[in-house]
This record gives structure tokens, C-alpha cells and sequence, in this order.
């Protein structure tokens, strides 16, 4: 019977520190990381405050874990296109610009929490070390399928055109979550289309479309 059991504990307690996951990043959104309180945490979540310590060791840990997830997940959003992009190189590429300009990687409410949590990477090294490993994870997928394409770069210029194309879609994220109102449905991806196709000498316009995702 132990046995039986352990698996349902697991998931239960998986739940349980998701909550409290969620909870901090709600807190975040409302009101930035020093609104995520122990006490503001555990009420959110519907918990007593001593649990967090069962899950965490300390409030950083939590907050750390929370920002993780919301970088991590914006990753997995655009690198989920790949699932049934074509395999052409330009097409993969066009596809995941276009999916880190749209929702729901394009998210007001992430840009809130990620502009919060970004201040505490002056004070925290595990911040900050979470956004340095995040950061590389979106740029080194970008390097790799700018070093897939047909036109041939050495591994320097692959890595400096990947800075570049990810400066890009920073910004471009940046301004579309923050001012959703002042772009056209579509505007931000054409401008990251043509922007990046021009750094790069290639044309990504034509194989847009073949990465949109299939109509259900």
C-alpha cells in the first residue's frame, strides 16, 4: 500500500509547491517582488506560512524558482513551434521569431513580473544567475538555427548575429507587452521578419507562412 500511495504524495506535493510558485508570481504582477511577502505568499496559496519552508528553504529560494519558471516558460512557448515546423532551416527560424512575438509569449503581465524580478538580480546572485543562464538558452537556440541555414558563418559571427537577432525580439517584446495597443495584429513579427532577414542576408518572408501553426 505504501507504494500506491507514494505517487499520489508526490503529485500532491507537486501541486503544492506549484501553488506556491503561482501565488508568488501573482504577487509579482500586483504588486512586484516585495509584495511577495512569506505571509502574502502562504495566504494566496491557501497555506500556513511554516509550509513554505517544507518546499523552500528560504523566500529567495521561492521568488528564484518563481522567476525560472517564467523564463523557462517563455522559452518552451516559442520552442514549441518547432514541434511541426517544416525541417527547412529558414522555415524553423521565421517560426520561432514569430512565436517569441506572439501571445502568449507576448503577455503584459509577464513583462510586468519580468521587469520586477529583473531588480532583484542587483542583489541577488542566484537571480542573477538565472537570468544569465536564461538568456543564454534563447540565444544559443537562436545561434543554432542561424548556423543551420545554408550561408555559411563561423561559429564568432553565428554568436554575434545571434545577439544581435535576440536584441531585436527583446525589444520588440518589450514595447508589444508593454504597449499591446500601439501595433497592428501582425506588426511585430513582420518587423522582426524583415529586420532579422536583412542582418542576416537571408529572406524569412517567404517561409512565414509555412511555419504557422496547423488550424485545428
Amino acid at each position: 500500500m505504501a507504494a500506491d500511495r507514494r505517487p499520489y504524495r508526490r503529485e500532491a506535493e507537486d501541486k503544492r509547491r506549484q501553488a506556491l510558485i503561482e501565488a508568488t508570481l501573482a504577487l509579482v504582477s500586483e504588486g512586484g517582488a516585495r509584495a511577495a511577502t512569506v505571509r502574502a505568499i502562504a495566504e494566496r496559496a491557501g497555506v500556513t506560512a511554516g509550509l513554505i519552508r517544507h518546499y523552500f528553504q528560504s523566500k529567495d529560494q521561492l521568488v528564484a524558482a518563481a522567476y525560472r519558471q517564467l523564463m523557462t516558460g517563455m522559452i518552451e512557448d516559442s520552442m514549441a513551434v518547432l514541434h511541426y515546423a517544416p525541417k527547412d532551416p529558414h522555415a524553423r527560424l521565421a517560426a520561432f521569431v514569430a512565436a517569441s512575438l506572439r501571445p502568449p509569449v507576448v503577455d503584459a503581465e509577464a513583462v510586468i513580473r519580468w521587469a520586477s524580478f529583473l531588480q532583484e538580480t542587483r542583489r541577488s546572485p542566484a537571480m542573477l544567475d538565472i537570468h544569465h543562464q536564461t538568456y543564454l538558452g534563447f540565444r544559443d537556440h537562436l545561434q543554432a538555427m542561424i548556423a543551420a541555414l545554408p550561408k555559411q558563418r563561423d561559429e564568432a559571427e553565428a554568436r554575434q548575429l545571434a545577439i544581435a537577432c535576440n536584441a531585436l525580439i527583446d525589444g520588440l517584446w518589450l514595447e508589444g507587452s508593454t504597449l499591446p495597443d500601439t501595433f497592428a495584429k501582425g506588426e511585430l513579427v513582420r518587423i522582426a521578419i524583415r529586420s532579422i532577414s536583412a542582418m542576416l542576408g537571408v529572406d524569412l518572408h517567404p517561409y512565414l507562412l509555412l511555419s504557422e501553426p496547423p488550424t485545428p
